[in-house]
């Protein structure tokens, strides 16, 4: 039987057709999320009782299990006030929200799967503690979160994983106390980050507090321990101020020392929490801070926390009168409104184009 000339190409491209039908396309290679417990040393002890057993969630790119020879750079993030590693990696809602609020794995995986060379390794602590934040401070109250951090987190990753073990291929990054933590932090150790972003930091400046006709929520709080559990936000975050910035031994069972007694400014407890404040002893650390060879920060326009865009203003002055390079911008946004989106299109193409990937 004769067939028309051109029946064989087209029975083969019917034939190769269906084949290609049959066979899934190819889906973009995930990265993986290990749990993992960090033990810190540096929060034994510490007067709330926490546990110095530390939850973090580290997420490895997509090549990390198929090139066994490739070494990485690390980014640690920081969460914020009443948040966990849980909300940031797509397991559980904010605010009683059920759909999760920031799905960091997922938008690691699409950055990657565009941008392979730059494969980053992410590292969250869970720093939620009795007062829902520990602020990343060094307290007898909450124990040692900043070197905690910078020191035993650190040196845990780089044994666990294989990791860039240098401050050329560290980043720091977080948002709103984790931002703070971020600033903080950054500008006490440069020689383990070299690359910190700050999204929305909260408290650079914290004033003295107003007066008021008697006791105020937080010292009725210390007064019956009992009532801790009803707090509302702004009392619950001026106690983990307390426990983080002004710890007192003596004073259990919350150990700390509130910035008001009957409602009047403590002026001692205030000087204390003035010496946490980043735009206070920036002045002290700008050797560091030219040490670091990338730094940005931003907040949205509409924040709701009117003195965080305030306060950024100032620290894009004061760095500039130094003549640090740094990076500053805004978005339109409230305070949480956008936070998966700057991490997709500012953090993490930040840290990938300021970080050593050098093997």
């Amino acid at each position: 039987m004769k067939f028309p000339g051109r029946f064989p190409s087209l029975f083969l491209a019917i034939f190769f057709a269906s084949i290609a039908a049959r066979v899934p396309a190819q889906t973009p290679a995930h990265g993986s999320v290990d749990h993992i417990t960090v033990h810190g040393k540096l929060l034994e002890a510490n007067l709330l009782g926490d546990s110095a057993d530390r939850a973090v969630e580290v997420y490895l790119p997509p090549s990390y299990a198929s090139q066994p020879n490739r070494r990485y750079p690390v980014v640690y993030l920081l969460h914020g006030f009443t948040d966990s590693p849980g909300k940031w990696f797509g397991e559980e809602g904010r605010d009683g929200e059920s759909h999760p609020w920031i799905n960091l794995p997922q938008i690691a995986d699409r950055i990657f799967a565009a941008d392979p060379a730059h494969e980053m390794i992410l590292v969250m602590p869970n720093a939620y503690n009795k007062f829902e934040g520990s602020f990343y401070s060094s307290s007898a109250a909450t124990g040692d979160w900043e070197d905690y951090i910078a020191a035993e987190l650190v040196a845990a990753i780089d044994q666990r994983y294989r990791t860039l073990a240098r401050p050329a291929s560290r980043g720091l990054g977080g948002h709103s106390m984790g931002g703070y933590g971020t600033l903080r932090i950054g500008m006490k150790h440069a020689d383990v980050f070299s690359a910190i972003y700050a999204l929305s930091p909260c408290c650079l400046r914290v004033g003295p507090p107003r007066p008021s006709d008697g006791p105020t929520a937080a010292e009725k709080i210390v007064a019956d321990p009992q009532q801790l559990k009803s707090a509302d936000f702004l009392t619950m975050i001026n106690l983990a101020w307390a426990a983080a910035w002004s710890p007192d031994p003596k004073a259990p069972p919350f150990y700390l020392d509130l910035p008001t007694q009957d409602g009047k400014p403590r002026l001692d407890i205030v000087a204390k929490w003035v010496a946490n404040m980043p735009l206070v002893v920036l002045d002290q650390y700008v050797p560091n801070l030219r040490r670091l060879h990338a730094i940005a920060f931003d907040a949205g326009t509409n924040d709701q926390f009117k003195q965080i865009p305030l306060d950024l203003v100032i620290l894009d002055q004061d760095l500039t009168s130094y003549a640090i390079a740094h990076t500053y911008s805004t978005y339109e946004g409230t305070h949480t409104s956008r936070i998966a989106n700057r991490l997709e299109e500012k953090v993490l193409p930040f840290f990938a184009q300021n970080l050593s990937f050098a093997q």
